[in-house]
């Protein structure tokens, strides 16, 4: 399966709430590190709770991707991404944003799909109070300077 056939199953298992299509995407010991959620567990069964994590918080997504690039066992994909929040807080608003994807491959099949977009952006549309943004925003920031690889860039 080339690249774009592969995103095209993506985004449609992730629209549909089909948790056991899109691990079938994934190898046996596949991992999703979805962006807000963090990494799953290797496996199908991980896969498919990760998704309906969405359908905890959310309704009526859609995902689009675009420019996708191939290169060896990589790939690159731009994105466009929104659902209906379901969280109390947020009043029903409509989130909104782009981001890109990196697929590692194995095959025909993912081997580990992660991500990067604007949380702040996408969570400043669920209406939240300031100091809410903040407080996720400081997690996220103490998380990845704890990161051995971030050591480097973590002191002056």
């Amino acid at each position: 399966m080339d690249l774009t056939a592969l995103l095209q199953h993506f985004s449609a298992a992730v629209e549909a709430n089909d948790g056991p299509g899109l691990a079938r995407l994934f190898t046996a010991d596949g991992i999703y590190d979805d962006y807000f959620f963090g990494p799953s567990k290797p496996g199908a069964a991980a896969i498919a709770e990760m998704l309906a994590h969405f359908y905890d918080g959310g309704k009526n997504f859609k995902w689009e991707f675009y420019d996708a690039v191939a290169t060896g066992p990589l790939g690159y994909a731009s994105y466009r991404f929104s659902y209906d929040s379901t969280l109390p807080d947020a009043k029903g608003a409509r989130v909104v944003f782009d981001g890109i994807s990196r697929f590692e491959l194995e095959g025909a099949k993912i081997k580990r799909y992660s991500e990067v977009f604007d949380r702040g952006m996408a969570l400043a549309q669920l209406d939240f109070a300031p100091e809410r943004l903040k407080k996720v925003a400081l997690k996220y920031a103490n998380t990845l300077k704890a990161r051995p690889e971030a050591a480097r860039h973590s002191k002056a």
